[in-house]
């Protein structure tokens, strides 16, 4: 590791590490310069035995208070307070100082547990297979890197080159053609480096002997209907108060835990089960091995109980019913039965292959018999992985903290993580600078099922990101950027869904439109959702894969761009960084503020018959600063103009927060006291708008035009 990320993972500044290295001839004049292992061992002795001389510091100054309260105690402590008061007194301060041992004892046994992986460090196995009769032909292939690759000497083939009247020497470059007449001699087979690209690594095949192959504990994830039980379920598992937590009492974002049960280990990933959060859930849902779909008993299988039962169906992974909440009163285990088998899962005590578990999670009754159940089929499955290769997983969660940086939450899937090993994630890339467990606790090392929180990305990933590590710092720059450079181009390439494209799509065989909805309230969300799911031309259906109330974000257009989908928006307006963001990614925007309007749109290009556009183009916008009140005028909107031409009569519309608030015209312009045609960039003006008073200061007016588009 270099000084930097010493100086973070010690909890010191970099120029204190700069200054030790200075005192202990260490060579490092700046925080980018490498520590070697000696070097580390070294810094951490120097900072362990300026830590115990602060804490022998701290023991000697309680020791000599304690003195002194003794001493004095019948002629002024007793005098000034009771002898209870001091007796509290004096084991605050001894509690103090043993709270300060206990965590330099537990950061000493970290620090103990980091020197002894770094001494004893194994080489772990590579990710890139290595098949001994397979060599692979990179570009600029020398004989030196040929003969390297064989396990010969380079005088041998450069004599084989001589027999082909070939003159060369070790940096010769060889050609695809003739590598492969070269190794043909060695009955080897040459591939080319495209071939087996693990800078792709989301679709590289990772292959393991089965001798290095170990059972791995499951990786389970439970979804549900909101407020069925899902956290508190896992509470109950975790003996833990999670719940009690969670803003609303409903799961906000997936969280990773890992439990022990008879010398096992289960890892759980809790997904969030409101219907905001569906893409959330089946991405939960893609890394797991086994889905518990809880389900409570006095309210049955609910919206989200079916969609968390479609996608572990999709995953194709091994489901087992949890019917929560039998303690209640007016619990109906038979109704539940009776509508899961409705909805394809049938119970094995009704003879079909489903293992359903009867639970309460507030009392905890079937809380065992549910773990065994997982153990079970976790046995029956033969999960194995191999914990002697570098690791590869997915990103859980991913955040930025304004102290330490991108903070990350993997899980492990294959390999072992170790502290320091270079990571690429998605198309970022760094090292492990600190590695914790979900009790946040900081260790050396991530077997498999294991999830982990990191910190050390140059970048924030996005969740459901896959991640690999590496053996050295350079190969993961060099593979991250590959990876970034390949998703521009896919990026660029890719040509976004409109609504036009609609009848072609349906036309090309498409059974499903896939739309992202944004509102300015809930009610006009839940409004035109029903409008859109009746919707339905020659089989085809509306599909929306993203709804809320607020304006158009980025991630809105990332997700469109994934997803092939269309964004729309009603009565709300995304800012200029958005827009031009969203024509980066070819991704359509249709703002409306009628809803009819909106679906007969919708409607009619699915069925080929859209009526002729007009191009929407924005002119210019202004900035509300000040609100001028006159009683024969009206409010006078005291602006300043950000961006283009603001001009009278223009088409225009308020903005706050994102939200359309007013669709109309300019009526009148004015620069200083006189009446104006227009008012260009960065230029104050006062402005009024026709039939409307409800301006506040930091408002925002957009002017556009509007053009015919002839078909």
């Amino acid at each position: 590791m270099n000084i930097l990320e010493y100086a973070l993972d010690v909890n010191k500044t970099k120029e204190e590490i700069l200054e030790l290295c200075k005192r202990l001839d260490i060579s490092a004049s700046n925080d980018d310069d490498i520590l070697s292992d000696d070097d580390i061992t070294l810094l951490d002795n120097e900072i362990q035995q300026m830590e115990d001389y602060i804490v022998k510091e701290e023991d000697t100054s309680v020791d000599e208070v304690e003195d002194d309260y003794d001493y004095e105690l019948d002629e002024k402590v007793e005098k000034l307070i009771s002898d209870e008061k001091i007796d509290v007194d004096n084991h605050k301060k001894k509690e103090k100082v043993k709270t300060k041992v206990d965590m330099k004892e537990s950061n000493n046994n970290f620090k103990s547990m980091r020197k002894e992986m770094y001494k004893h460090r194994e080489k772990l196995q590579s990710n890139e297979s290595k098949d001994e009769n397979v060599i692979v032909y990179k570009a600029n292939m020398t004989v030196s890197d040929l003969a390297s690759e064989l396990g010969v000497n380079p005088l041998d083939l450069i004599k084989k080159l001589m027999k082909l009247g070939i003159m060369a020497n070790v940096n010769y470059s060889l050609t695809n053609d003739i590598a492969e007449l070269l190794v043909i001699d060695y009955d080897k087979v040459l591939k080319n480096e495209e071939n087996v690209d693990i800078s792709n690594f989301e679709n590289y095949d990772i292959e393991s002997d089965e001798k290095d192959l170990v059972p791995r504990p499951p990786v389970v994830t439970i979804m549900g209907h909101v407020d069925h039980g899902k956290t508190s379920l896992l509470d109950a598992i975790r003996k833990t108060d999670v719940v009690s937590g969670e803003a609303g009492g409903i799961t906000q974002a997936i969280g990773a835990y890992q439990v022990e049960l008879n010398g096992k280990k289960i890892t759980f990933i809790d997904t969030p089960g409101h219907e905001a959060f569906t893409q959330m859930r089946a991405r939960g849902a893609s890394i797991t091995d086994i889905v518990i779909i809880i389900v409570a008993a006095d309210d049955g299988v609910m919206p989200q109980t079916k969609e968390a039962i479609d996608h572990a169906k999709a995953a194709g992974v091994p489901i087992i019913v949890a019917i929560n909440k039998i303690d209640v009163a007016n619990a109906n285990i038979d109704r539940v039965m009776t509508e899961l088998v409705e909805n394809g899962l049938t119970p094995e005590e009704w003879g079909g292959d489903i293992l359903v578990n009867k639970i309460s999670a507030k009392t905890k009754e079937g809380i065992d018999g549910l773990l065994e159940n997982i153990l079970l089929v976790s046995e029956m499955n033969d999960l194995k992985a191999n914990p002697s290769r570098y690791a590869s997983g997915t990103v859980i969660e991913s955040k930025l903290d304004k102290k330490i940086g991108t903070v990350v939450s993997l899980l492990v899937q294959n390999g072992t993580l170790r502290l320091g090993d270079p990571i690429v994630v998605g198309e970022t890339f760094g090292k492990v600078r600190t590695l914790k467990n979900d009790k946040g606790v900081d260790i050396v090392e991530a077997p498999p099922s294991m999830p982990v929180e990191v910190t050390g990305l140059n970048e924030t990933p996005s969740a459901g990101d896959k991640f690999m590590a590496f053996e050295t710092e350079k190969q993961a720059k060099s593979i991250a950027l590959q990876r970034k450079n390949r998703k521009r181009e896919k990026d660029t390439n890719r040509s976004g869904m409109t609504l036009d494209d609609l009848f072609g799509a349906i036309k090309s065989g498409a059974k499903e439109i896939a739309v992202i909805l944004k509102t300015d309230v809930n009610g006009s969300l839940e409004a035109i959702k029903q409008s859109l799911s009746k919707i339905d031309v020659e089989g085809v259906k509306v599909n929306v894969i993203r709804g809320g109330v607020g304006t158009i974000t980025e991630s809105d257009i990332t997700l469109a761009n994934a997803s092939n989908a269309i964004i729309i928006g009603f009565n709300v307006r995304p800012n200029a960084k958005t827009m031009d963001f969203a024509k980066d990614y070819n991704v359509e925007i249709k703002l409306y503020d009628i809803i009819y309007k909106m679906i007969e749109d919708i409607e009619n290009s699915m069925k080929g018959l859209l009526e002729p556009v007009y191009e929407e183009t924005v002119t210019g916008h202004a900035e509300i600063r000040q609100i001028f009140k006159f009683s024969k005028v009206g409010n006078i909107a005291g602006s300043h103009v950000t961006d283009g031409v603001i001009k009278n009569g223009s088409k225009a519309r308020l903005i706050r927060d994102g939200i359309v608030l007013y669709t109309g015209s300019i009526k009148s312009v004015q620069r200083e006291k006189d009446q104006v045609k227009e008012v260009k960039k960065d230029m104050d003006c006062g402005i009024t708008l026709e039939n409307y008073q409800d301006i506040k200061e930091n408002d925002v007016i957009e002017t556009y035009d509007l053009n015919e588009i002839k078909r």
